[in-house]
């Protein structure tokens, strides 16, 4: 498996490019910004892109999916709860100060359970509501990819719109039950592993 990965835009996203050694068939996870930056990985390794997956539809994790779906043609893929918040991310950039790209329509929505194929990489994916209500992580070949849900030593805020700390709760919860070598990729901040949140993440004494 070959994970590439780059910090984007302003707020630092982190854009996770996944593939299958074999095939050559890839996924993209979060392009917030940088569409060249994105691209110029894919063409260096003669990835096919099968996939364009936003973890949620904040502004700064979708800023490039336009650029990037036109120049490879992959699917743009959101959880069903996340439309309202795909749809008004423009909106939500520029309240914050910054233009984006319309939006292409998801090409497919996703739920808890389902998988997604890259050549022969499987990942399940888990909704995991409470920063945003379509929030999901891809959890797979024992790396787990989270998004704002999980943060080395922190959490994703729940003062945005759809933002629920219950059910934030109950999604940290649940990642914390995963197998403890699960690697952590998460949306900003560097690697962790499960063990090491259970040991250090503040979020364990709120719960």
């Amino acid at each position: 498996m070959l994970i590439k990965s780059l910090v984007v835009g302003p707020l630092e996203v982190n854009c996770f490019i996944i593939a299958d050694d074999n095939t050559t068939e890839a996924m993209i996870i979060d392009p917030g910004d940088e569409p060249d930056r994105i691209m110029e990985i894919i063409k260096e390794n003669n990835l096919k892109v099968k996939y364009i997956v936003c973890t949620h539809a904040h502004f700064d994790h979708v800023g490039a999916v336009a650029e990037v779906k036109s120049a490879t043609g992959a699917k743009v893929v959101i959880h069903k709860d996340e439309l309202e918040i795909y749809e008004g991310a423009k909106d939500q950039a520029a309240f914050w100060g910054y233009e984006l790209e319309p939006l292409p329509e998801p090409d497919m929505f996703v739920s808890e359970g389902d998988k997604l194929e890259v050549g022969s990489l499987k990942f399940e994916i888990l909704h995991t509501p409470g920063h945003s209500p379509g929030g999901i992580c891809l959890y797979g070949a024992d790396v787990i990819f989270t998004g704002d849900t999980l943060f080395a030593g922190s959490v994703g805020r729940t003062d945005f719109y759809g933002g629920d700390m219950k059910k934030l709760k109950e999604s940290f919860l649940r990642l914390m039950s995963l197998p403890q070598d699960t690697k952590v990729f998460a949306g900003h901040g560097p690697l962790s592993t499960i063990r090491q949140e259970k040991k250090s993440n503040f979020f364990m004494e709120e719960i």
